[in-house]
């Protein structure tokens, strides 16, 4: 059964550690222990979330453009805020491969004026803090990002849905051993057509990709027949289940609980949670 926690504002970058959920409003990171209460664990960071090996929080500052980690002693680092001397657009959402280098978006949504970068671009950054940028050919608006836990594939949330005709696609590459993305590898696993498209996702220990997407609402851009939830996908994008969220939109998931079997969705500026099935 699908939980309601009435959290308000939980809109994007859930990421389960040691019992707890920590979320984002935009504004602040906050997390929820196990008992459901919530405190704010840190300001400005409005986006994606992971924890490395070592427990350190990293996340994507949309709106300081830089991506971060979270020492334990509570000091900042900042991981990166340029490449090739210009800032980022705005990176959404990271994720990190079995060597502990860091992948994450960079896309621009909204006023355009302020880009510096004439493209919006997925990047890594290697164990030395070095930047590069992922070739990730045919992708217009990488959002959503994930690497398969060999290594083998990267997935890409493309999602240009302020567009007319723009993709709202899943994306599939082919890595290789330096993990970079093998020329002529595109692969569209799944396609919203018209609808919103996809925004965060994940994957489960058995291969299968979860995906927040779909709208509840119409607007100039995008159509309502792919409703608000999360898409569950083989690694080849046949559609395995469904489970629906209000009240607008879905943005991102995580999986977590004692044995990573319960999914969290932030859906609508909302917290949801649902108990998996084995």
């Amino acid at each position: 059964m699908l939980k309601d926690y009435g959290l308000i504002g939980a809109g994007e970058g859930p990421a389960w550690k040691d019992g707890s959920l920590y979320f984002t409003d935009g504004s602040q990171i906050n997390r929820m222990d196990a008992n459901g209460k919530t405190s704010v664990f840190r300001s400005n960071a409005s986006n994606g979330l992971l924890f490395d090996r070592e427990g350190r929080l990293i996340a994507c500052e949309s709106g300081l453009r830089r991506v971060t980690r979270t020492e334990k002693d509570g000091r900042i680092i900042v991981l990166a805020d340029r490449f090739e001397g210009k800032r980022f657009n705005t990176p959404n959402d990271l994720c990190m491969d079995s060597k502990g280098q860091i992948y994450f978006t960079d896309p621009r949504y909204g006023p355009r004026e302020s880009m510096e970068l004439s493209f919006e671009g997925v990047y890594r950054i290697n164990s030395a803090g070095r930047v590069t940028r992922i070739d990730c050919e045919g992708a217009e608006r990488p959002n959503g990002i994930f690497i398969s836990p060999d290594d083998q594939y990267l997935y890409i949330a493309d999602n240009n849905n302020n567009t007319h005709g723009g993709s709202r696609k899943l994306l599939r590459y082919s890595l290789d051993k330096k993990g970079d993305v093998k020329p002529g590898s595109r692969k569209v696993i799944f396609d919203w057509k018209n609808g919103r498209g996809p925004d965060g996702m994940k994957m489960d220990s058995a291969g299968r990709i979860y995906v927040a997407a779909g709208t509840n609402k119409v607007t100039e851009w995008e159509a309502n027949h792919f409703k608000a939830g999360c898409y569950i996908l083989s690694p080849n994008g046949h559609l395995i289940d469904f489970i629906p969220t209000a009240p607008d939109e879905a943005c991102n998931c995580a999986l977590g609980g004692a044995d990573k079997r319960t999914l969290f969705i932030t859906s609508g500026n909302h917290l949801w949670s649902v108990r998996l099935e084995p």
